[in-house]
């Protein structure tokens, strides 16, 4: 029997989880994407504008434009959306959380409207094309684990755990994690959740933890590192997650929420001594010396959260789903896609 193919809306789709995910969904999917991106500062804009494929369009557009939103929906007639579109520095929420209200709230009501006229007549029915298609439509909301707060050092997030934000970040996706269960509760919207743990991987941008240490490391910069380095991630790479994404999208029952996690809880400063060492064995300095040396702690983020770290079993009972990679496995990758990005 032939596949069902769709049509697909990724947002954020030339930023780091975003491209990885299109990728992914190229590879393993027939479906057509469109890849709906502002391009930001955060976009990786040779992906967006340079990446091609039969199967992918590139639209730069904002998803605070409700009528731009609602114009798109209408054209190209989405049955399946992948809401990756936000603002997401933590230290730059701190700065102007305003844009954060905008983008990461108002911006998901456009895009769950949007849907909803397009797909469903009235609360609970779905409009005739829909109704009868082989696939229900689907949104897929991906989020946060920070939504949750602060663990100490015992205990992990479950779907149940209480949400606690403590950045103007992490209270815009608890926001609209909630417009998007409003949805469901109220409109039988066809809606699902992913709260995912720290990714990292190939493009993310230069500003996230981890490229940071390794650019700083090659540049003979310091090496900044928050408070007493002390606080605890628990890291997912980012081709497990976009295999997460799509398997909760396609399978996952409407109205659940999934916490996707790789069970790789580290410490910040174990992180940056994990790099160097990594850097010390495939590039090494000059002078021999270790780039651990260039580790220097700085003044704490207000609000730091101390630990994150996820309890994935319900995902891996119901969707079969585990991580691929171990975190000494996807470093070294990363480690390396880095080292050319930097060198090159």
């Amino acid at each position: 029997m032939k596949k069902t193919t769709h049509k697909v809306l990724v947002t954020g789709g030339a930023g780091f989880i975003g491209s990885n995910l299109i990728e992914y969904l190229l590879e393993h999917t027939s479906d057509h994407i469109i890849n709906l991106d502002k391009l930001t500062y955060a976009a990786d804009r040779d992906f967006a504008l340079n990446f091609s494929h039969d199967r992918l369009t590139f639209i730069k557009g904002d998803i605070c434009d409700a009528s731009f939103v609602n114009q798109l929906f209408q054209e190209h007639q989405f049955s399946r959306v992948y809401h990756l579109a936000a603002e997401s520095h933590v230290d730059n929420s701190i700065e102007n959380p305003q844009v954060f209200v905008e983008t990461n709230v108002n911006g998901t009501f456009n895009l769950l409207h949007g849907a909803y006229r397009l797909w469903m007549k009235q609360p609970g029915e779905f409009n005739a094309a829909f109704a009868k298609a082989a696939t229900p439509p689907k949104f897929l909301h991906i989020s946060t684990d920070e939504v949750y707060g602060s663990l100490k050092d015992d205990g992990f997030f479950t779907e149940t755990t209480p949400y606690a934000p403590s950045s103007p970040y992490s209270a815009s996706k608890a926001a609209s994690d909630h417009l998007v269960m409003s949805y469901v509760h109220t409109y039988g919207f066809p809606a699902v959740i992913t709260n995912c743990s720290n990714n990292y991987g190939p493009r993310q941008h230069d500003e996230k933890l981890i490229p940071v240490v390794i650019r700083k490391a090659l540049q003979k910069e310091s090496i900044p590192i928050y408070g007493d380095g002390k606080n605890v991630r628990d890291w997912l790479y980012v081709t497990d997650h976009c295999r997460a994404l799509h398997e909760v999208l396609e399978n996952a029952t409407i109205g659940e929420n999934y916490n996707v996690g790789g069970h790789n809880e580290i410490r910040n400063i174990d992180i940056a001594h994990h790099i160097c060492e990594i850097l010390d064995r495939i590039q090494p300095r000059d002078d021999s010396q270790s780039y651990a040396s260039q580790i220097t702690y700085v003044k704490d983020r207000p609000g730091h959260d101390y630990r994150y770290a996820i309890d994935p079993s319900k995902i891996k009972e119901d969707l079969n789903w585990s991580p691929d990679e171990t975190f000494a496995t996807g470093i070294e990758k990363t480690v390396a896609w880095y080292l050319k990005k930097y060198t090159s």
